[in-house]
């Protein structure tokens, strides 16, 4: 199957190829949401895709909820999404996607109360929570708490690590006057799948947040953090399972405040998705918010993340520069990375100011800028018989 050239994205789901960049491209349909954010993929035994992301009129807004799309495997576009959440007391929010040993899919998001008069933000009363689903994504059965300590927030999935042993990566709001610049990162960890759990704390990892979790090789990983100082994206190793952490030194790559994503590929590289952005004049402590939220980059390193020789901007946005064009340009934000098996990357992010999510499909070599003789088309039911 080839996908028709890109003439301009709409949001239906229906993916082009972009010749210029490379890649497949869409704009899963956003439903009858005004905001979409935040997304996560994962991919099914049978090579369907999956997406959530929260979605409703703003983020922290009670009406907040979970929704998740579908691109079957073979098709050309992704489905309309279906609603996952619903409580109607809470925002719901940074869902992750995980393919549980029960056969089911698991979503996993954050849960705050709604806005109060004179606090803005709420997360500091957020919970975690689960939804299972038995058919793929179609349907999900009721929540259940699994993480009841208020102010506990998360966005990668639970990762599982060579030995069997589960890590799931969190940190810590508080209602302080500091507010979000003193949120440090602890991992939940758990060797029986799930039925108990024990906290890890991260030293000196104030700031140092939504951490994402890769094992490097047998018991040793690393992980990768967003910095509310808005100034580099920060990295701590853990050599006994993630039973200790160090404290976190900041990488080469910048960062302005906002998610990151990263993944170990199958080549035994490192790949971080992110804004490659920071703010001038980071002041130590404090959390800045330079808003900047443009270009999405794909960074790629070969010595478990000390450094970052090859990057490509992934999403270009509307490209206008200078200060008195920043208001022509949209955000693209939060990206998520996924490798599926045949060794295609997805990168999802939220596009055109939380509008909607975008998806972009792409191959390690494109990263790298190897030449290929064919650009831009990709037949997914022949990559998945390979």
């Amino acid at each position: 199957m080839s996908y028709p050239v890109l003439p301009g994205l709409t949001p239906d789901g229906v993916l082009y190829q972009n010749l210029e960049m490379g890649t497949v491209e869409a704009v899963i349909p956003p439903g009858v949401h005004p905001t979409c954010h935040s997304p996560a993929t994962l991919e099914l035994p049978n090579g369907d895709l999956l997406c959530c992301w929260f979605a409703g009129t703003y983020e922290g807004s009670a009406d907040v909820h979970i929704v998740c799309a579908r691109l079957p495997k073979g098709a050309d576009r992704w489905t309309e999404p279906v609603d996952v959440s619903g409580d109607p007391e809470r925002s719901e929010q940074n869902p992750s996607l995980f393919y549980g040993p029960d056969g089911a899919v698991w979503a996993m998001y954050t849960a705050q109360r709604d806005r109060q008069a004179g606090k803005d933000n709420m997360q500091f009363t957020s919970q975690v929570r689960l939804q299972k689903s038995a058919d793929g994504g179609l349907t999900w059965g009721p929540y259940e708490t699994v993480f009841p300590r208020e102010g506990t927030f998360c966005r990668q999935a639970i990762q599982v690590l060579s030995n069997g042993r589960w890590i799931f990566a969190n940190w810590l709001c508080t209602d302080s006057a500091e507010g979000l610049s003193g949120d440090p990162t602890a991992f939940q960890i758990s060797d029986d799948q799930g039925k108990t759990w024990r906290q890890v704390d991260m030293p000196k990892s104030h700031g140092r947040v939504h951490a994402n979790v890769v094992e490097l090789e047998s018991g040793h990983l690393a992980a990768f953090m967003r910095d509310r100082e808005a100034a580099n994206i920060y990295r701590s190793e853990s050599f006994d399972w993630g039973d200790t952490w160090s404290e976190p030194k900041p990488t080469p790559l910048p960062n302005n405040n906002s998610s990151i994503s990263a993944i170990r590929l199958q080549s035994g590289r490192i790949a971080i998705a992110c804004n490659p952005t920071c703010t001038p004049e980071p002041s130590p402590g404090k959390a800045a918010w330079p808003g900047l939220r443009c270009p999405v980059a794909v960074a790629l390193s070969e010595d478990g993340g000390l450094t970052f020789p090859m990057i490509r901007w992934m999403e270009r946005g509307e490209g206008f520069v200078g200060d008195e064009n920043k208001t022509n340009n949209k955000q693209y934000e939060y990206p998520h990375i996924m490798q599926s098996a045949d060794g295609r990357i997805h990168l999802t992010y939220a596009a055109f100011t939380r509008k909607a999510i975008k998806y972009v499909a792409f191959t390690e070599a494109d990263v790298m800028g190897e030449k290929r003789e064919t650009v831009g088309l990709y037949n997914p039911t022949a990559a998945q018989s390979r």
